[in-house]
């Protein structure tokens, strides 16, 4: 598989995103979970992420058991930092779950937003603990979005610290919207952003501003929910498919069955178009995808190596899109 670099950090154009092995939406078992690791490495893929937010840890403890055997400079794992993990025993002694949040887990610990410098530096080494490595290739702030005075100082300035002493490998951060990532590539010292569903087929707000900021700054961009949570995640568009975890707007449905339909007459899917749309650029360095079973994992690689005619390409690019 293709590689792309994020400063000194070299990914796989196509990466492993492993939310669901933290039992989003539906439980997963070890076995399943390990399988589906297996599955992505036999497929060429060596970049992961996760985050302590999914499953309370869960996501991270699987990764790490199932690349435990792995030769560790043969693959990149990125996490997260932010919402740190405080015990909470008797809300799981009581049968309590994390559904609310979307994991179906005993609720073992809640989330505490702390992007301060012991936060950071706590959430890192528990990491590294759920993890089992001694290091960590890639540390995004993780949705700041009502915290970037925290975020953008002593959370920025702590990853640096990290990253100096060698213990992460490039800092950046994830966000679900464009517009304070271009802020964090304009006034911090960071590597790399990863954004989430806004550098899609359907929602192209990226490229108006963070996409040439990142180019001059020499700041890599990871694409993430490339199929808006579903509209964009099947061939043919269904009427009750999801854009953002919510029931999609009617445009949105008329929009995504429009560039299905260019890509039927093509030749191509839909699904094929919207993995491989974010790595037309060359700013960006990969396209996680959420997989949960090996056939997850079959189906994203396909995806990511099916041919989209140059047809399909000039008529989905001017297309018109949210």
């Amino acid at each position: 598989m293709r590689t792309r670099t994020i400063g000194r950090v070299s990914v796989t154009e196509l990466g492993f995103g492993a939310a669901q092995l933290g039992n989003l939406s539906r439980s997963v078992t070890d076995e399943d979970a390990r399988a589906a690791v297996d599955e992505a490495w036999s497929q060429g893929i060596r970049y992961f992420d996760t985050a302590p937010h999914y499953g309370l840890g869960l996501s991270e403890r699987r990764l790490g058991d199932a690349l435990a055997d792995r030769p560790r400079d043969d693959f990149v794992v990125s996490s997260k930092v932010g919402r740190l993990l405080i015990d909470t025993p008797e809300r799981a002694a009581a049968g309590v779950l994390d559904d609310a949040q979307g994991f179906i887990v005993p609720a073992t610990h809640r989330r505490r937003w702390d992007f301060s410098r012991d936060g950071v530096m706590r959430s890192v080494e528990d990491t590294l603990g759920r993890l089992g490595f001694d290091r960590l290739d890639i540390a995004y702030l993780h949705d700041p979005d009502a915290h970037w005075e925290q975020a953008s100082t002593s959370g920025v300035a702590a990853l640096m610290e990290l990253r100096d002493q060698g213990v992460v490998g490039a800092i950046g951060a994830g966000m679900n919207q464009a517009s304070m990532l271009a802020r964090f590539v304009r006034e911090c010292d960071i590597d790399v952003v990863m954004v989430a569903g806004r550098l899609t087929l359907l929602d192209r707000t990226a490229q108006s501003e963070l996409l040439p900021l990142a180019a001059e700054r020499k700041v890599a961009v990871v694409a993430a929910a490339v199929y808006n949570s579903g509209l964009l995640s099947t061939r043919i568009v269904s009427d009750d498919a999801s854009f953002d975890y919510r029931q999609a707007s009617p445009e949105n449905i008329r929009a995504a069955k429009d560039l299905a339909a260019i890509c039927e007459d093509a030749g191509c899917e839909l699904p094929e178009a919207a993995v491989q749309f974010p790595l037309r650029d060359r700013g960006v360095a990969s396209v996680v995808v959420g997989m949960r079973t090996p056939d997850h994992v079959r189906s994203a690689f396909r995806r990511y190596s099916a041919s989209v005619p140059a047809v399909a390409w000039r008529r989905l690019v001017d297309h018109s899109h949210i």
